[in-house]
């Protein structure tokens, strides 16, 4: 969370603000095995500019108990994924001005091709300009943030449509019970050890998850159907990444239960699309509104004219106020919590 933010942390405040990766410790101390039977393949890339591994890579967690994702205290970043190569772990971390990413696994190659995009190199940071003081004084205070592009739908279209209706505490919790269940150990170090890390099932892995496992992790069966109709046809939903991030949204729209505010969470990810602000959200309207107009009560249509002056780069505006801490105290209780795992 940024800043002066201390509010609980939302799915709202999560996706603007970042992951924490503290200096100091060792990768035993911080849950992940020393050693691994395979060495990993290395790179070296140097960014241009300042890069904050947290910012850039924070959206990609899904709670702070993400199986698929883990910072340390050394100051690494780890992501369990699932390649078009297969399986992958991926370790990223600065080294001086540098920074090293080492990959385990068959996907660990298609990993290092795509750490460049992974931490914003096809990002334009420079192409914004800020046109409220609160927006300014975000970047000036934050200059690392790029945003990331990972090349990949289906890890950010499964846990977005478990996030659809619920509080981010249920859907966290779905998605860490069904990928622990039915995934598998990440490969390399990080897939040993205590508290394993796993790379989210395969599309017909999630197609053969019976009934009552999605019952017992929470989710309805809106949802779950949704998730089914979508891993069917994953490999159409995969070559949206080749897409433009418009055409790559209403390809993904075509699957009954995928609507705007899960096709822009998607995008935001795989395609590090700046543009693609998230509308039909219940927290991020208010905070928009309260940021540039002091409005509380801003709905979708407010916060796009607000947002206006940022054409091209509303998405990457949104975050900026997330990150800035503006935000208005909350009057209303929380969403209640319903676990239908219990009934």
């Amino acid at each position: 969370m940024a800043g002066r933010f201390v509010q609980r942390p939302t799915r709202t405040t999560v996706r603007g603000g970042r992951t924490g990766v503290s200096a100091g410790g060792t990768d035993g101390a911080a849950g992940i095995p020393r050693q691994a039977a395979v060495p990993p393949r290395m790179r070296r890339w140097v960014p241009e500019g300042p890069l904050d591994l947290g910012l850039v890579l924070g959206p990609l967690r899904r709670g702070p108990g993400d199986p698929t994702f883990r910072a340390t205290a050394d100051g690494s970043v780890w992501r369990a994924c699932r390649t078009p190569a297969g399986p992958g772990t991926l370790r990223v971390r600065a080294d001086g001005g540098e920074v090293l990413g080492e990959a385990w696994g068959p996907g660990a190659r298609w990993l290092l091709d795509g750490l460049p995009a992974l931490l914003g190199a096809s990002d334009d940071p420079e192409a914004f300009v800020p046109r409220h003081r609160v927006v300014a004084l975000a970047r000036h205070r934050r200059p690392g943030l790029r945003l990331t592009r990972t090349g990949l739908v289906l890890e950010s279209l499964i846990p977005s449509v478990l996030e659809q209706k619920v509080t981010a505490d249920e859907a966290y919790r779905a998605w860490r019970l069904l990928v622990r269940r039915f995934g598998e150990p990440a490969p390399g170090p990080a897939g040993l050890g205590e508290r394993p890390m796993f790379v989210m099932p395969a599309a017909r892995t999630w197609a053969l998850v019976p009934s009552w496992e999605w019952h017992r992790a929470g989710v309805d069966d809106k949802r779950a159907s949704t998730i089914l109709r979508a891993v069917r046809v994953a490999p159409r939903l995969e070559q949206a990444v080749g897409m433009p991030a418009a055409e790559a949204r209403a390809r993904l729209e075509v699957v009954p239960g995928v609507g705007v505010w899960t096709s822009a969470e998607v995008v935001q990810r795989s395609h590090g699309a700046a543009d693609e602000v998230t509308v039909g959200d219940l927290h991020l309207p208010g905070i928009v509104g309260w940021a540039l107009a002091g409005d509380r009560h801003a709905d979708d249509s407010e916060m796009l004219r607000l947002l206006e002056p940022y054409a091209g780069q509303r998405h990457r505006a949104a975050r900026l106020i997330l990150l800035s801490g503006v935000a208005p105290a909350r009057r209303v209780p929380k969403m209640p919590r319903v676990d239908i795992g219990s009934l």
